[in-house]
Order: structure tokens, then C-alpha cells, then sequence
């Protein structure tokens, strides 16, 4: 459990996130079989998008929010992931696209996010995107609106859990009838694989080069 306030955590990750980043080094850690076989690179018609990774301070710990999104005929239905979507022509960074989409599919009040930085940007191959994690603080627990048609459920994670070694895990991950090979994070009997799991690797790898603070 972290020994400091949710002030010098933020304050803490920050500067770090401020530091040369882990990339594609944590990346690894949780990358897929098949996505390492295949190797494909970004091309001209790979789009931007962003997803916002939102701390907050709850029950005496440090909670973040991941969804789940809903069966639809996509490469990403009914997987886990964080609030977040394609970069529209009205955004003037990736960082608004982050804070934008976060607020049309969980409600979060953007003006009240603080962005301490960002992760390394990590491309998706099933749906040719380049995403781009953008990490932020709220001073509150939200109350999450849903949009349905995005979200199927909202999933409150605490960085305890996230940190837990326990919760690691490989085998057969069947998508949309095939069977990929994947390490997954098993976070409240949900599995989350693939991009997210991907970002959380490097998020927990820089969180883990904090030095460790006094409140």
C-alpha cells in the first residue's frame, strides 16, 4: 500500500512522468502472442486517438476508473479499457481529445481534471489507431454517467489492486471467435488484456520508479 498522501503521489508522478518513459520495454510485458507475430506498423490512414487514465482520492486510497465496452460489431466490443476515443478536427491536442471523450462517455467534469502528463503513445493494429495516454488527477471521487451507448459498466480500481503481482495472468482469450493468446490483468472478475493492459504495464512500471515520499 503507498505510504504517502494522494498530494504527493500526484505531485510525485508527475515528475516522474516528466522523465524518459518505459515505451515499448513495459509494453511487452503484456503484449499478446499474435500481436507480436503479426508486427504490423502504423501507415498512412492510422489514425489519433486518446484515452484518459483519471486518479482520484476514495475510502483512504487511490482509486482510477476503467470501462467496459458494450457488445457491438466492432474489434473492441465487450473488451476492457480507459475512457477515451478518436482525436476530432475541433481538438487542438490529444490531451482535449482525452479530457473530451472522457466526459461524453463517463460524465467526468474535464474542468476539474488536472493532467499530470502523458504515457508513451502505442499503436493498435486491429483498428489501425496510434492512442495516446494521457494521466491526470481529480480532488474527488466522480459520479460517473455513463453513456450507453460506450459503456456498459464502470469499473473503480484501486491502485492496491492494480499493484497486486497476483493479478497477472496468460491463457486463451477468445475474440470475436478466435483464440488469442494473451497476459491479462484479472481486475473484480474481469479480464483486461490487449492496449490496456499494455498501458497499465508502463503506468505501473513508472509509478513503481517513484521514489517512495513521506505525507
Amino acid at each position: 500500500m503507498l505510504d504517502y498522501s494522494f498530494h504527493s503521489f500526484a505531485n510525485a508522478l508527475r515528475e516522474r512522468l516528466a522523465e524518459p518513459l518505459p515505451g515499448p520495454d513495459a509494453h511487452l510485458k503484456m503484449a499478446s502472442r499474435s500481436r507480436l507475430r503479426m508486427a504490423m506498423q502504423p501507415n498512412e490512414r492510422t489514425r489519433r486517438s486518446a484515452v484518459l487514465i483519471v486518479f482520484y482520492p476514495y475510502q483512504n486510497s487511490i482509486y482510477l476508473p476503467l470501462i467496459l465496452r458494450p457488445q457491438y460489431d466492432g474489434v473492441h466490443a465487450g473488451q476492457m479499457a480507459f475512457p477515451g476515443g478518436r482525436m476530432e478536427r475541433s481538438d487542438e491536442s490529444l490531451i482535449r481529445t482525452a479530457l473530451r471523450e472522457a466526459q461524453e462517455e463517463v460524465g467526468i467534469r474535464v474542468t476539474d481534471v488536472t493532467v499530470l502528463g502523458k504515457l508513451t503513445e502505442i499503436y493498435i493494429p486491429p483498428s489501425n489507431f496510434f492512442v495516446q495516454p494521457v494521466v491526470g488527477i481529480l480532488p474527488y471521487r466522480p459520479d460517473f454517467y455513463p453513456d450507453p451507448r460506450e459503456v456498459e459498466h464502470v469499473v473503480e480500481v484501486s491502485l492496491d489492486e492494480l499493484m497486486d503481482e497476483t493479478i497477472v495472468g496468460e491463457n486463451a482469450i477468445e475474440v470475436r471467435g478466435v483464440a488469442i493468446d494473451a497476459p491479462f490483468y484479472q481486475l473484480q472478475g474481469f479480464k483486461v488484456w490487449g492496449a490496456t493492459a499494455m498501458m497499465i504495464s508502463e503506468l505501473l512500471t513508472v509509478i513503481n520508479s517513484v521514489p517512495k515520499q513521506n505525507s
